[in-house]
């Protein structure tokens, strides 16, 4: 009977770890959200708020406003308080290497500017947009989304304390300052560097799987499709791999799921695990050699990360998130609502 009431402890324990640090998360952004909203004068409030139900969630791109017009509240048009309060929001989705992440990238669009000399586009670094849907703190779901160039994010928060945090979009050009005063600046260096660390460390054999017979594709295939599917071919699974090169696997991972906040970061990691780690793969197209067009995925029962680094000769970087049920929240939806019919 101990042994029994032992195992089921340990079952318990993480599972109730997951629970209180979704309920936390979403404590943090509802407050973070509500006080945003409550500094905004009526004429932001239309700008920036949605209903939940609305279409507007579900659009999202990663190109430059002049491309892709969006809706939202830009930073430019925020009060000095209104900017704090926007940034405490973002840094409740965020971990502190999300969120330097993701003011680097709005930081590259000055670098643009004096590399065009403003003849191509505005790239201006306030042109970054929040938007919030639903009532911050609604007990049935509400979210919110951060978005402009090469950078999309969004949580929505259901049942009060789960959060859906797909897609996620984080996109460097350039991937490698070449030129001024930031030259050597890589912000998304890290995804690069453990991409390659882990097509490094497999062997001849392991690289026919791994390696995909095409050239690097010159852009996310998934692009900003509503829902996607799993890619194929899937290339090497981790349950191919050795010990060490599954750390490796792991530890590119962790580049990914570590720009989430620790709370939503172990949300997701949850999911990965309930999946089964052995079922994820790794991927690679396109050259091998370091500064050459090149592309990667990490694919699993529920998830797909892409890396594009293919355009401007290969020194522009796109990044995704996908998860195949729960991107917006789907699947959190559906099973709050068996649980909570309305």
């Amino acid at each position: 009977m101990k042994r029994l009431l032992l195992v089921a402890t340990l079952i318990l324990v993480p599972i109730a770890a997951v629970t209180f640090a979704s309920q936390r998360s979403a404590t943090a952004m509802s407050g973070a959200a509500a006080k945003w909203v409550a500094s905004l004068s009526a004429d932001q409030r239309d700008k920036a708020m949605f209903p939940f139900d609305s279409d507007e969630r579900f659009r999202w791109h990663y190109v430059p406003n002049e491309t892709f017009p969006r809706k939202g509240l830009t930073i430019k048009e925020m009060s000095e308080p209104q900017r704090a309060l926007a940034h405490d929001l973002l840094k409740t989705g965020l971990s502190a290497k999300g969120y330097m992440t993701a003011t680097s990238i709005m930081e590259l669009e000055n670098v643009l500017r004096a590399i065009e000399g403003g003849v191509r586009m505005a790239r201006d670094h306030e042109a970054y947009l929040f938007s919030v849907f639903g009532t911050p703190g609604d007990k049935q779901a509400w979210g919110w989304r951060f978005e402009g160039h090469h950078l999309s994010v969004r949580f929505d928060v259901v049942g009060g304390r789960t959060t859906a945090s797909s897609p996620t979009f984080f996109g460097a050009n350039p991937a490698e300052v070449r030129e001024g005063p930031q030259k050597g600046t890589r912000v998304l260096g890290a995804e690069e560097d453990a991409g390659r660390a882990m097509l490094e460390s497999l062997d001849a054999s392991q690289r026919t799987t791994a390696i995909l017979p095409i050239e690097a594709p010159g852009d996310i295939l998934t692009t900003t499709k509503d829902t996607v599917d799993p890619l194929s071919p899937i290339g090497i699974k981790a349950s191919a791999l050795t010990n060490a090169q599954r750390d490796r696997l792991t530890a590119l991972l962790d580049v990914y799921v570590g720009l989430m906040a620790p709370d939503v970061a172990a949300e997701r990691m949850d999911r990965l695990k309930k999946a089964g780690l052995d079922n994820i793969a790794f991927a690679w197209a396109g050259e091998t050699e370091r500064g050459k067009k090149h592309y990667y995925r990490i694919q699993g029962p529920t998830f797909l990360v892409e890396y594009d680094n293919t355009q401007n000769d290969g020194n522009h970087i796109h990044t995704v998130w996908r998860d195949f049920h729960g991107d917006f929240g789907r699947d959190l939806l559906r099973e709050h609502l068996k649980s909570y019919p309305h």
